[in-house]
């Protein structure tokens, strides 16, 4: 039995795999304590002891967001107490005369130094001073700090006063292993300030992962194995996310990516657009025949070195909340109504229009069909606080409701152009794939805007993300600093370098419960021209200099073939290959369904009952438990194999 769970700002998902046959439950999210709607979930579902649980949160996202992380404590080298503070000196926002910058997680006063100092080799130049150390934790212990980040210049060549100040603070008792973030464990690259940021949000967000995974263990049977999401669309044991609790930071939407991915693969689509509408958020990917990664990310301004899928996240979703500004301009998102109390349609005391509000307005959500019949909308509240805001905007209920929508599409447009278009792909050659509560709601209207002939939506939208998790593979990534130019001893060096990280991926798989059958390791290389700051990744196979200048040409539309090209990082994808529910096609017979009645102007439709081959009249609506399909007039629909929904645009 596998079991995926989800747990998003409004909704908490759950699918069950037994014997390859899947079950679904949807129930609201209990943003007070999260694991409470997850473990209500599992008893709903009949999870039994044994079953294998992978769990998506977004606990680590909140406790960096709503600065409600641990009380961390940074070790640094000696001048070098305000890297975190003076960081890269960006301006976010280039012409604002007073940019503001978020402070950093750790303050000034829990920021300590001592003597110690290596050179670019890692040669000792400055012994660690011991006795400083112990000062500096006589204040730690004063300050009742819960976790600590050590960051050395060049510990990235020789951890060794790292791991020094580790066996330190382990020998005198102060903090357990897990308390302790070394940059050396979490990111041996070169780049101070990167590496420095990423070391803190680990140890910032440990010990709050670290309570939370084991409020879970305690509450599940003690034979079921917990996985929990990684940023980079993997997923690892609880164990091993206590010690790399940075890498859940942007978990939230990863697993709706590697579900997506995977079942257009099935429908024979391997070129797709994502689009996760949930009730807190948009979120779109790109993947150009696979998922796409990249090794760096921010997070609420702060940089974060690690292996994240490549998503655009915007505050536009089903209970974004719709207002007029100070010019009279009307406004949907980011704020949002979450859960409690939500949308005004759902009855429990939300009192701000939001775009689940215009959508039932607009006849797409129907009163007696939400949530598979389960859960009533008050559309009357929800009229009388539009009809405010339509006065406001001299438009009528309709007008109004409309504008909401259209407002937050554009919203929703400018998010795929940046993951398509600015990328250098043409989002007409791909296929737009919607899911979450509210994706196939807006699918149609956006796949217009950009001219995208085709939308795909899988059989249970609404739960995709839990769907993702069950067949997310564990995933490990490895890196070193290489910063050497490409000469004929490089390939023998590099390959020296990854068989050492191939030996310890395989230890660490190992302790995954992975065979070495199901072992699989990508290289990859960070390169660049000398003299450039910023690098490309690109295989670790063949010719790597002809790779290289043919990903500059792909990203910058040139390459200059005459330069010297240097590797800066080696990095190794470790993939342990799980179980996964295996989904067969049905035989397809074209026919049309019967539907349920016609109603607004709109023909509706249970999605249970469309069979393989169904050939759908629209405009329409299909209803669901976890979610809503709106098929907009000039799209055709049917019904494949895998009984997903295939809407194409008639005449493109």
């Amino acid at each position: 039995m596998l079991v995926g769970v989800d747990i998003g700002g409004t909704f908490t998902d759950l699918v069950l795999s037994v014997d390859g046959r899947l079950h679904i439950h949807k129930l609201l999210s209990t943003p007070h304590n999260p694991a409470e709607a997850m473990l209500a979930g599992l008893q709903a579902v009949g999870a039994v002891a044994g079953a294998r649980i992978s769990h998506g949160s977004t606990v680590a996202t909140n406790a960096i967001l709503e600065r409600k992380g641990a009380r961390t404590a940074l070790i640094t080298t000696k001048g070098f107490r305000d890297l975190l503070a003076i960081g890269r000196q960006n301006r976010p926002v280039l012409y604002a005369l007073q940019p503001q910058l978020p402070p950093p997680l750790i303050p000034r006063e829990w920021c300590f130094e001592v003597p110690e100092r290596l050179d670019y080799t890692g040669a000792v130049l400055t012994p660690l001073d011991i006795r400083a150390l112990d000062a500096v934790l006589d204040e730690i212990v004063a300050q009742k700090i819960e976790s600590v980040a050590v960051c050395f210049l060049y510990s990235f060549i020789n951890p060794a006063h790292e791991q020094a100040v580790k066996s330190r603070i382990l020998k005198r008792g102060l903090l357990l292993d897990w308390q302790i973030s070394l940059s050396c464990e979490v990111l041996p690259e070169f780049r101070e300030y990167e590496r420095a940021s990423t070391v803190a949000l680990d140890a910032y967000v440990r010990p709050v992962m670290s309570r939370y995974l084991q409020n879970l263990e305690d509450t599940l049977p003690t034979e079921s194995p917990l996985l929990v999401m990684k940023s980079d669309g993997g997923v690892i044991s609880a164990a091993s996310a206590r010690q790399q609790a940075v890498q859940t930071a942007l978990s939230g939407p990863a697993a709706g990516v590697i579900g997506a991915f995977h079942i257009a693969q099935l429908a024979g689509f391997d070129h797709i657009i994502t689009l996760d509408i949930g009730g807190t958020s948009t979120d779109v990917a790109l993947c150009p025949g696979t998922p796409s990664r990249r090794s760096e990310a921010e997070i609420d301004g702060l940089p974060m070195r690690i292996r994240v899928l490549d998503i655009e996240t915007i505050g536009a979703g089903g209970g974004s909340i719709a207002r007029l500004d100070a010019g009279g301009a009307l406004r949907v998102g980011p704020e949002s109504a979450g859960a409690n109390p939500g949308p005004i349609i759902y009855g429990r005391g939300g009192k701000l229009v939001t775009v689940s509000d215009a959508n039932a307005i607009l006849g797409r959500l129907d009163v007696e069909h939400f949530l598979g019949g389960a859960m009533q909308l008050d559309l009357n509240s929800a009229k009388k606080a539009l009809k405010i805001l339509a006065k406001s905007m001299n438009l009528s209920l309709e007008a109004a409701a409309q504008g909401v929508i259209d407002v937050a599409n554009v919203n929703i447009d400018r998010a795929v152009r940046r993951v398509s278009i600015a990328r250098g792909y043409d989002p007409r050659n791909f296929t737009l794939m919607a899911f979450g509560g509210a994706g196939p709601l807006h699918a149609c209207a956006v796949a217009e805007r950009l001219e995208i002939p085709r939308v795909l939506i899988p059989r249970y939208p609404g739960v995709l993300c839990a769907f993702g998790l069950l067949i997310a593979d564990v995933r490990r990534d490895y890196s070193r600093t290489v910063l050497q130019r490409v000469t004929e001893s490089t390939i023998p060096n590099l390959q020296s370098y990854l068989d050492a990280m191939i030996q310890q991926a395989q230890s660490d798989l190992r302790r995954e419960n992975i065979a070495e059958t199901d072992m699989i390791f990508n290289p990859l290389l960070d390169m660049r021209y000398a003299g450039q700051s910023f690098e490309l990744s690109v295989p670790f196979s063949g010719d790597i200099t002809a790779a290289f200048h043919d990903a500059h040409q792909r990203s910058y539309g040139h390459a200059m073939r005459e330069r010297v090209v240097e590797v800066v990082n080696l990095r190794l994808q470790a993939v342990g290959s799980v179980e996964k529910p295996v989904l067969e096609p049905e035989s397809v017979a074209a026919h049309n369904p019967a539907p349920l009645q016609t109603k607004n102007g709109f023909t509706f439709y249970d999605r249970e009952s469309l069979l393989p081959g169904a050939q759908l009249e629209t405009p329409a609506l299909v209803f669901q438990l976890d979610s809503t399909v709106y098929i907009a007039s000039g799209w055709s629909a049917y019904v494949d194999g895998y009984r997903n929904l295939i809407l194409e645009r008639q005449g493109s």
